[in-house]
């Protein structure tokens, strides 16, 4: 899936018009009849609904849910503040049309008048402001946003929170944006939705398709997109019946130190789990007996240090390898990495420790290969990168920092998002916050590093590797909850992650 600007959402509803062809009026009805409907499939018969519109035509949206609500035997309310002269003409048809069923609880709210008591079981519709709004909002408006989010009722946002502005928010007011429980996005999430420091206004996001033109979407070029079930499907590779192991590759996981051999053990694991043919991990000799009893199935390469990776083994047997987890950042282990850059070139994935030491000897970055993969951490990539301010300059920051280096970053988190050299960024749309668990980052790089080593190309192997490890952890989640997961839950879920994607990709 694309992700737009705002500009372009509008341009592609303007082109969808012009060539169904459909009325403005028609199309907006069409949309927010999908949102009256999920409003009405999870919201008992007594509830009181609020629809607060705006002038433009994200009130017009509001009024026809207000009189969808209506018809079906909502308790409904519009409330329209006086917040311009002028309406739009989507606006005043469907007042008009209000006006015609009969419909007569319209509350013309001035800025002296006394807000709605909201009390009980109560929804504030927000349809104030859409994807249109390109300056902080002050004033009544302003106050009025401050009143809905004292209210004590759900509040649900109709396409984007008011106030909250489509992509760059680094200027906007954190007072004066809607903090909605749902938002019901229109055909596409937005750019913002993206962002963790948004998460606060936009509650839980739902997507609900309004019938865009599909080739002007195919057509018109952007540089974000949204990974879900149907782009990972595609790339699955279907095993053959007289394949071997050998038939998938030979990955090599490089890491581990006295104490923390548990992060090679979850990243073996779930390297093997994700379909690899053979895993051998290169660890300190401390490591032996865990990783032969932890994982059977891995084969141990022990290094001749007792407590830390000192030296590469010989490479020539291996489809690719991760390098990182739980390696420690001695001096004397700093040479494995160094070695690995300059003498390899085989598909790499470069994690945690060997991100800190890259960010220690910043120099070796100039001798990362177009096939390597890093996957730090938002504290791990500053150190590499540099510090930012906000979210948007955190993903400006990553892709510049894809484009200089020519690799692509795996910037995990909620949304993960995956930056390619050409300047493309994937926000990933499962995962959820019962993976902010140790070694849940270890998994991720074993289900990376599989992929690269049964062949996927480098692009595939983060895109969909980072889908697959958020989809273990959502169905862990749902058996779990999640507070009590750990990172071997996912693991134990991979097999089910991949099933469901074949199933109803």
């Amino acid at each position: 899936m694309k992700l737009f600007t705002s500009p372009q959402i509008r341009e592609i509803d303007r082109i969808t018009i012009e060539r169904e062809p459909v009325s403005s009026t028609d199309l907006m009805e069409r949309a927010a009849s999908g949102a009256a409907s999920w409003i009405m499939e999870r919201f008992s018969g007594d509830t009181l609904f609020y629809v607060f519109a705006g002038p433009g035509n994200n009130g017009g949206d509001g009024l026809v849910i207000a009189r969808l609500l209506h018809k079906a035997g909502f308790d409904t309310v519009v409330v329209i503040p006086q917040l311009s002269d002028s309406f739009s003409p989507d606006f005043m048809i469907n007042r008009e049309r209000l006006e015609r069923i009969g419909f007569s609880k319209i509350i013309l709210l001035g800025e002296e008048d006394r807000f709605p008591v909201c009390l009980g079981n109560t929804v504030i519709v927000d349809a104030l402001f859409g994807t249109g709004l390109n300056r902080p909002v002050y004033g009544f408006a302003g106050k009025l946003i401050e009143k809905i989010n004292a209210a004590d009722a759900v509040i649900i946002s109709i396409d984007i929170p008011s106030g909250l502005f489509g992509e760059d928010n680094r200027l906007n007011r954190d007072s004066a944006i809607v903090r909605a429980d749902y938002t019901l996005s229109f055909e596409f999430p937005k750019i913002a939705f993206m962002f963790p420091s948004n998460e606060q206004y936009v509650g839980e996001v739902v997507v609900l398709p309004i019938g865009l033109d599909k080739r002007t979407i195919n057509d018109l070029e952007s540089d974000y997109y949204y990974t879900d079930e149907d782009v990972v499907k595609p790339m699955l590779k279907k095993r053959k019946k007289f394949s071997h192991k050998g038939n998938y590759g030979h990955a090599l996981f490089i890491g581990g130190s006295r104490g923390k051999m548990g992060a090679v053990v979850l990243g073996g694991k779930a390297a093997l789990r994700s379909g690899a043919g053979l895993v051998s991990c290169h660890i300190p000799y401390c490591g032996n007996d865990i990783l032969q009893v932890a994982v059977p199935e891995a084969m141990v390469s022990a290094d001749s240090h007792e407590l830390f990776v000192t030296t590469l083994p010989d490479m020539t047997k291996y489809s690719a390898v991760g390098i990182g987890p739980g390696m420690g950042i001695a001096p004397d282990s700093f040479g494995v990495l160094y070695d690995l850059l300059t003498e390899c070139d085989l598909p790499l994935v470069v994690d945690a420790d060997a991100i800190n030491i890259l960010s220690a000897n910043k120099g070796w970055l100039k001798k990362i290969t177009s096939n390597t993969i890093l996957t730090p951490h938002p504290k791990e990539f500053e150190r590499v990168a540099g510090v930012w301010d906000n979210d948007c300059e955190r993903v400006e920051k990553q892709v510049n920092f894809s484009k200089d280096m020519g690799c692509i970053v795996v910037l995990k988190g909620a949304c993960t998002s995956v930056s390619f050299p050409d300047g493309r960024v994937w926000f990933n749309s499962s995962g959820n916050p019962g993976m902010a668990t140790a070694g849940s980052g270890d998994v991720l790089t074993g289900i990376i590093l599989s992929l690269l080593a049964q062949g996927y190309t480098p692009e595939e192997a983060a895109i969909a590797g980072v889908f697959i490890h958020g989809l273990a952890g959502d169905i862990a989640s749902e058996k779990l909850g999640e507070t009590a997961m750990i990172a071997s839950d996912i693991i134990d879920n991979i097999g089910a992650a991949y099933d469901m994607i074949i199933d109803n990709g």
